[in-house]
């Protein structure tokens, strides 16, 4: 498989080593984060925990459900009813749900694998439907919105045993270290960074685990072959003043940037390595 070709605005980039700061991590998990790219932490979260944010999620999924049932062929961009859904932002409806985010592990997890200050920086909720299967393609996070350090963490949360069978993240490791990739839209499944690896690896992970990567990780899931919707939470956690570049990638430099620090949703969850709520 040829190299695949660097984003236009991935210039001179490299990767920063996360530091086992806390004790969270062991210097072994460190290390394999900074060489592989994703960690599997299992048991991570209590299961009853989980219950109540997922009983908060399934109730935004099924608002939007509802309304892309009203749309013509009831799909808006890569979201489709009876394929996949995405509920953005599900801490700005749900006190609950922004109390979970910023707290343990999830401070731990960020001081240890981003650094002391740290900001929320995207969350939503991505349920895999069974009427329609369909994969997710290779992307990078860093692929659907450039931003500046490359580098910032997803936390994927499985909110019931997932496998390859119905819709588990899948992996390529080492790439990360390249940084950002350039990305081609593929209708209608959204952005790819390429077709296949042959080095690709299923991360299968039970509920209450947490499935950690790099925003520079390429990542996809497979279709959802199952019987039961696959739903999944996914965190995102970027260095505080992280900012967003905005432009034509393939037609020049960047024109503009956007910080990182929308109060609402872009709050702070760690200040000098102090949990900030």
């Amino acid at each position: 498989m040829t190299q695949p070709n660097l984003h236009p605005w991935n210039e001179k980039f490299e990767w920063s080593d996360a530091l086992p700061r806390t004790g969270f991590f062991s210097h072994e998990q460190v290390d394999s984060y900074n060489t592989e790219g994703y960690l599997l932490l299992e048991e991570a979260i209590r299961i009853d925990q989980l219950q109540i944010v997922t009983d908060h999620l399934d109730k935004l999924a099924f608002e939007t459900d509802t309304f892309l049932k009203t749309l013509e062929r009831e799909r808006l961009s890569i979201a489709e009813s009876g394929a996949i859904l995405f509920g953005i932002h599900p801490c700005l409806r749900s006190e609950t749900v922004k109390n979970f985010i910023s707290q343990q592990p999830f401070t731990d997890i960020c001081h240890d694998l981003i650094g002391p200050n740290v900001r929320l920086y995207w969350d939503q909720l991505v349920y895999k439907e069974t009427e329609k299967p369909r994969r997710f393609p290779w992307h990078q996070d860093n692929g659907y919105g450039f931003v500046e350090p490359q580098q910032y963490l997803t936390c994927w949360i499985p909110l019931a045993d997932v496998y390859e069978g119905n819709g588990c993240p899948l992996v390529v490791p080492k790439i990360h270290r390249n940084g950002t990739l350039f990305h081609e839209y593929v209708e209608p499944l959204g952005y790819e960074c390429f077709p296949d690896h042959p080095d690709a690896v299923p991360v299968e992970a039970k509920v209450g685990s947490i499935v950690i990567f790099s925003s520079l990780t390429p990542h996809k899931t497979g279709p959802n072959l199952s019987g039961e919707t696959r739903k999944a939470y996914i965190i995102q956690y970027a260095p505080d003043r992280a900012e967003l570049l905005q432009g034509e990638p393939q037609t020049g430099p960047p024109h503009s940037r956007v910080s990182a620090d929308e109060p609402e949703r872009q709050f702070p969850i760690l200040i000098d390595g102090v949990t900030a709520s």
